[in-house]
């Protein structure tokens, strides 16, 4: 796309997440051809819509259609975003299924968008290898999770003894590339939620008045505003380099990033909001309860970045110098 494509694409992206969700959202995501922007550019899909749900605390299946057509399945179906993927478990990026014998024993997470989908993708492990098996949605037990962020409409998958009809697909490198991807996916979506944070700090500070004059003025608000935005670009920054590296360590990286960020940015605007920020009256712990949520799927913050530091000790070397 060129920037006039770009910027047409993004105003759109917008207006769709803007009040819609869920499957509502879905299908103005096909009408907008955003499944065809996804095979031509991906870069600018992703970072687009993912970014644009962040600010808009908007749910829907393009997380699923991603992992989907990352496994190579899905992209010749009658209607895109049809398939469902069980996610791995909170902060986990294992295969969520077990397959022993002829039978699939699966422990993980479905977004909002697997209870309606007839079909569910399930990534296993078969004693050494990784197989992708599909399964009847039905046929996987969903336990709608509603604590932190209910209204992402997270589900719990599980199930025990699923008979496979078929030999499940073999995998090779594709797992650990679709984990990639959602790790780029979910840092665009983490930084949206950050900014969405900051939004609503810097227009609190505008408007709250003490001391007879706006609370903005007061430097110690504004180190908190200043050190929210330094840690918003500090996540961009990384995960546009994750997109020019193009490797799994640095989309896990970025992934890390993004959630310390945004945990960083919750703290700073909670204190520049104070007492109405810890209210369900104000807007603001709705993206502190969906930044959460986004940093325990497909592993934390703590948790990614003490595994790219066994990593490195194993390798004993450091990895090549991101690109600037």
């Amino acid at each position: 796309m060129d920037r006039d494509d770009l910027a047409l694409f993004e105003r759109s992206l917008g207006h769709a997440t803007d009040g819609r969700s869920g499957d509502e959202l879905d299908a103005a995501l096909v009408e907008l051809g955003w499944p065809d922007a996804l095979e031509t550019d991906r870069r600018a899909a992703v970072s687009l819509l993912f970014s644009l749900q962040g600010r808009a605390a908007a749910t829907s299946g393009a997380l699923d259609h991603l992992l989907a057509t990352g496994l190579a399945i899905g992209s010749d179906a009658t209607t895109p975003l049809d398939l469902g993927v069980v996610l791995p478990a909170i902060d986990r990026w294992d295969p969520p299924g077990v397959v022993d014998g002829r039978t699939l024993r699966v422990r993980g997470i479905g977004s909002a968008a697997l209870a309606g989908r007839a079909t569910a993708l399930v990534v296993a492990t078969s004693g050494p290898s990784t197989v992708l098996a599909a399964v009847p949605t039905a046929s996987l037990t969903l336990r709608p999770v509603t604590g932190v962020d209910p209204w992402m409409g997270l589900h719990e998958i599980t199930a025990d003894d699923i008979e496979l009809g078929e030999d499940p697909t073999v995998l090779g490198g594709e797992w650990t590339a679709v984990v990639a991807a959602a790790h780029l996916a979910l840092a665009h979506e983490l930084v949206g939620t950050a900014r969405t944070m900051l939004e609503l700090a810097r227009r609190h500070a505008l408007d709250r008045v003490q001391f007879d004059q706006p609370i903005a003025r007061f430097q110690a608000v504004r180190h908190r505003l200043a050190e929210t935005l330094v840690a918003i670009e500090m996540a961009e920054a990384v995960i546009d380099a994750a997109w020019l590296d193009g490797t799994n360590e640095t989309a896990a990286m970025a992934k890390a990033v993004a959630g310390r960020e945004a945990r960083i940015a919750s703290k700073h605007c909670q204190q520049v909001l104070a007492g109405i920020g810890f209210t369900t009256e104000h807007e603001l712990h709705r993206s502190i309860r969906r930044a959460l949520v986004l940093d325990a799927l497909f592993g934390t913050a703590t948790s990614l970045t003490a595994a790219a530091g066994a990593d490195l000790l194993a390798r004993r070397r450091l990895p090549p110098l991101l690109p600037l």
